[in-house]
């Protein structure tokens, strides 16, 4: 790939910038090609004076140094990161939100501690429902229905899944110290969910006998679910299983009688991706991609497709769809439910096939 690859920048203030998704070159996203998504200004903390706090439903509330973390034994996972807004661009009907194209996911291997140690630690008790996440961040939401002053990010995980040792707070990305950008010192991973619930910059972790209704848990980050004929708002989770392309990219031009190479990543929120397939006729017959990457909890899989172009020319729709151990089936239609978030759908990638 080259050398000369940056991020998209989508917005200055707070920072949002993109993963050129065309630069995909192996199962580890680098650091620096990392997509970034802040909600307010980057706080700048000093590790010598930064505390975590753990009180709430606990038997003794307890406050941990970044020495302390660090002292305690150390956990790595690999995981996929994607923001809940990702695809947004290629909506055929626009929404609202960060106009991000299909580059706001990346994958990495995050290190730290588990989560269910600090609570164990802390002594959480039975008592506890929800587990909140508070972070350093904070300023003014646009929504003028949102409370007044300052409000800070902060999301909620169940209490089981806080104490399952899959979530990590995390201090490593990819063997590095966190970046200013990425969460220094100290950032929330939850893997299999979108990137909201993985908080940055945390200061508190706070268990609650009570199904928590934070800013980001409910006016943001929800979305509308039907249950027994009643809609009710529910906040954004686990990641439904997904698969995107990354080449070739929209508007390219290849030859009837060109072997050409699709290829990109897909992933799911819990289980594993067990196959891609792909389509060059619209969805009108699918052919088995080649996984070109191993199956890892929480990560992406990367797969491959060789296509002989054939007629006829003009302009041809390429999909991708995945499917997981669970079963399931990655949608080929939007459901707009999920309003701006949740573009779990196979993305079409229109190019133009000439004659030889």
């Amino acid at each position: 790939m080259n050398d000369k690859i940056e991020l998209i920048r989508r917005s200055v203030a707070p920072e949002a910038l993109e993963f050129p998704l065309h630069a995909l070159d192996g199962p580890i996203t680098p650091n620096e090609l990392f997509f970034v998504r802040s909600h307010y200004d980057t706080p700048m903390i000093k590790a010598a004076s930064w505390r975590l706090k753990v009180d709430g439903c606990v038997d003794q509330p307890i406050q941990f140094s970044l020495d302390d973390l660090m002292s305690m034994p150390k956990v790595s996972v690999e995981s996929v990161l994607e923001c809940a807004g990702n695809g947004r661009a290629a909506l055929e009907t626009p929404v609202p939100g960060l106009q991000w194209d299909c580059g706001a996911v990346g994958n990495a291997i995050w290190s730290g501690v588990s989560v269910r140690t600090l609570l164990e630690l802390a002594g959480v008790t039975d008592r506890a429902v929800d587990v909140v996440f508070e972070g350093a961040d904070r300023g003014k939401v646009k929504n003028p229905a949102a409370p007044c002053g300052d409000v800070a990010y902060a999301r909620s995980i169940p209490r089981d899944l806080a104490l399952s040792g899959w979530p990590i707070l995390v201090y490593e990305m990819n063997g590095e110290p966190l970046s200013p950008a990425h969460g220094f010192p100290v950032r929330l991973i939850v893997p299999g969910w979108y990137g909201a619930a993985s908080v940055k910059w945390v200061i508190r972790i706070v268990a609650l006998d009570h199904a928590f209704g934070g800013y980001y848990q409910t006016s943001d980050y929800s979305y509308w679910q039907v249950n027994d004929g009643l809609p009710e708002l529910r906040p954004i989770g686990a990641m439904p299983v997904k698969s995107l392309i990354a080449r070739p990219t929209r508007g390219t031009y290849v030859q009837a009688g060109e072997r050409i190479e699709i290829c990109g990543a897909a992933w799911t929120g819990t289980g594993e991706v067990t196959a891609v397939e792909v389509s060059v006729d619209d969805g009108l017959n699918w052919g088995k991609a080649e996984m070109s990457s191993p199956s890892v909890a929480g990560s992406w899989r990367l797969w491959s497709f060789e296509w002989l172009v054939k007629g006829p020319c003009g302009v041809r729709t390429i999909l991708s769809r995945a499917r997981d151990s669970h079963g399931r089936v990655q949608a080929t239609e939007r459901d707009w439910n999920y309003g701006s978030y949740v573009i779990d759908h196979s993305i079409p990638v229109e190019i133009n096939v000439t004659e030889t």
